[in-house]
């Protein structure tokens, strides 16, 4: 599966748009990482906890985004997005979306 954000794929013809391809997750915080990052928080810096949490997060929102676009049947994804909301406190969203497409 191809993703890519761009509109195109060099040397490829898109035939066929499939429609919208999607996937998300909804995270929460944890009491151990909130603990860590009050720390951080003290001394300044990254918070590494929270950066890790946001990584898997887009990883499995992209997962699912791609298992939705092989149920379509589709080469690849274009013009992929990410979204964030805040769902609850301490709790928030990752969509991954884009526009599954056949290729040629």
């Amino acid at each position: 599966m191809i993703l890519t954000t761009t509109d195109t794929i060099p040397n490829k013809e898109i035939t066929e748009v499939l429609g919208i391809s999607r996937g998300s997750t909804v995270r929460a915080r944890n009491v151990g990482r909130d603990i860590l990052a009050s720390f951080k928080n003290i001394i300044g810096g990254e918070i590494v906890e929270y950066t890790q949490l946001q990584a898997q997060s887009r990883e499995q929102a992209i997962e699912r985004m791609t298992a939705d676009a092989e149920s379509l049947g589709a080469d690849a994804i274009v013009n992929v997005r990410f979204a964030t909301s805040v769902i609850m406190q301490g709790a928030s969203e990752i969509l991954a979306y884009g526009t599954a497409v056949k290729l040629s």
